[in-house]
C-alpha cells in the first residue's frame, strides 16, 4: 500500500467519525497525544483527546440528522517519509469546517497529530 492511499485511508476514517459522531472511530485515527484547537473560540479553544472524544461522543451526529455528507479532502502533502499535511473541509449542522491536519507515521502506521481549523456558517 502506498504511503497516499494509506493517508486518505485515515481521512476518510476521519470523516466517518465526524459524521457518525463515533468516538471510537476517531481514536483509531487520532494520536493519543493530539492536539485541537481553533482560534475561531475566545480564549483559543484548545483540546486533548482525552477532552475532545467525549465532546464529539456527546453529540448529534449528522449522519442521525439525515445531513449529506460534505467531506473533502483538498489536499496532501508529504514532508517526508513520515510526516504530512492535509487540507480537508467537512460540515456539521450549518457550519463548515476548513481542517488542517498534520500527520505522522509512527511503529508502521499514519495518525493525526494535530487538528487546526477554521469555522464558518452556511447559508441554510
Amino acid at each position: 500500500m502506498t504511503k497516499f492511499v494509506a493517508l486518505t485511508g485515515v481521512i476518510e476514517t476521519y470523516f466517518d467519525g465526524l459524521y457518525h459522531a463515533d468516538a471510537g472511530k476517531l481514536a483509531t485515527v487520532f494520536h493519543p497525544k493530539a492536539i485541537y484547537a481553533t482560534a475561531d473560540e475566545m480564549p483559543l479553544l484548545y483540546r486533548t483527546m482525552d477532552e475532545y472524544l467525549p465532546v464529539v461522543a456527546a453529540r448529534k451526529s449528522p449522519a442521525s440528522q439525515n445531513e449529506p455528507r460534505r467531506d473533502l479532502i483538498e489536499s496532501i502533502e508529504f514532508a517526508g517519509e513520515n510526516t504530512a499535511f492535509a487540507r480537508v473541509r467537512c460540515s456539521i449542522g450549518t457550519k463548515d469546517f476548513i481542517d488542517f491536519l498534520t500527520l505522522v507515521r509512527t511503529d508502521g502506521a499514519w495518525w493525526i497529530m494535530a487538528k487546526v481549523f477554521q469555522i464558518t456558517e452556511r447559508e441554510a
